[in-house]
């Protein structure tokens, strides 16, 4: 039970009983305790690891926001395929990488991570490297819990490298995206650092850690102030729901998907990017559902920790022609809905498949709601695409 309440890290020590009264401080200890037991009688299994992965993903998101606040024309390379990879994606990926294998140093350890260090060993890479190193170690001290020196370039290079993994039906795999959403980063808004765990072939936790998502609703009909408070952690393991806290670390609190059952009072999540889906095909998806709020168009898996928690009902991805899905792009996104409630399928309602290596091999595209929806938007999605390829 110990190890539980130190991995969840809920409530900061009271050092001045005097500042707040005994009342509430027994309702927060109360709080606490309910949290431990949901978690406690369900499965016994991966806290250790769940510990481990909110703590990589929390410091990974603390140093992002520190490069996304100074951000700098020379933190921008260009990667083969031209999408920008930041000083941030890569020391988030080191970060991540070098945290799990420290704190779950007895265990074997594979990841699979969507960047490499190719670039970063080339001569023109060496000033972008320093920096990483620089961030890391700065992220490290800052923390205090590692009794390690500075970690060297090499090292660093090393730490990303490590997620060259392929992954796979067999083992334990971890699957990161050290930054999802990278456009979006860049633009000042919204991006994801997304970490799961494979075990066999299946999603068994998942986190992510949103640092530019609002604590309250985005949800369409919502009132939103400049002063919200932003920085959300999703976090959830099977069997134990899911749960939502600051990224300050306040008290965690069990989320849910939107319950609705009318098309209409749905809200509808999308990719930002119309180059990332097919927005045309998910606006004749919604017309033949009836929903009649705009969408809410927003980058990176942050979409399914806002699902999660019912800020909007239904989430559509229809990629171009020839594109190929990740499974860092929705792993820890998929098992932060289902736990919650949620049901996340191909176009043709089969369930994701994380076991065939780096890819998805899905039919389509991906679509997420709630149980209650879902016939009527596969109904919506299979004659939607049955227009699209007859009119082709």
């Amino acid at each position: 039970m110990a190890t539980i309440i130190n991995c969840l890290r809920v409530v900061p020590k009271v050092t001045n009983t005097n500042t707040e009264p005994f009342v509430s401080l027994f309702t927060k200890r109360a709080s606490r305790l309910a949290i431990v037991a949901s978690f406690s009688s369900s499965t016994m299994s991966y806290e250790k690891e769940l510990a481990a992965a909110n703590k990589a993903a929390s410091l990974a998101a603390r140093l992002c926001q520190k490069v996304q606040k100074e951000l700098l024309q020379s933190d921008v390379q260009s990667k083969s395929d031209k999408s920008p990879v930041t000083v941030a994606d890569y020391g988030s990926q080191a970060l991540v990488s070098f945290v799990l294998e420290n704190e779950l140093s007895s265990e074997s350890f594979s990841l699979v991570a969507e960047e490499d260090s190719g670039d970063l060993r080339k001569e023109s890479g060496q000033e972008t490297l320093q920096r990483i190193t620089k961030l890391v170690n700065d992220t490290l001290l800052s923390d205090g819990s590692f009794s390690v020196s500075s970690l060297t370039t090499e090292d660093v290079l090393r730490a990303i490298d490590r997620g060259k993994s392929e992954g796979g039906s067999h083992g334990r795999h971890w699957v990161l995206d050290p930054i999802d959403g990278t456009k979006g980063f860049l633009r000042g808004d919204q991006y994801a650092i997304a970490l799961a765990l494979l075990d066999e072939g299946k999603v068994v936790l998942g986190v992510l850690a949103c640092p530019n998502l609002p604590l309250v609703s985005i949800s369409g009909d919502s009132q939103h102030s400049s002063n919200d408070e932003v920085g959300c952690l999703f976090f959830a393991k099977v069997g134990a729901g899911t749960y939502m806290q600051s990224l300050d670390g306040s008290l965690p609190k069990k989320v849910h998907v939107s319950t609705t059952e009318n098309p209409e009072e749905a809200s509808l999540f999308e990719s930002f990017e119309a180059a990332h889906s097919l927005h045309d095909l998910s606006s004749s998806i919604t017309k033949k559902l009836g929903v009649k709020a705009p969408p809410v168009r927003i980058d990176s898996q942050a979409k399914y920790g806002a699902l999660s928690r019912g800020d909007g009902a239904i989430y559509l991805r229809f990629p171009h022609k020839g594109y190929r899905e990740k499974i860092w792009d929705h792993a820890a996104g998929c098992i932060v809905v289902t736990e919650a409630g949620g049901v996340v399928t191909d176009a043709a309602g089969n369930p994701l498949d994380f076991s065939q290596g780096r890819y998805l091999d899905l039919d389509t595209g991906i679509i997420v709601t709630n149980q209650k929806l879902m016939p009527s938007l596969l109904k919506a999605v299979r004659e939607s695409l049955d227009e699209k390829n007859s009119s082709l």
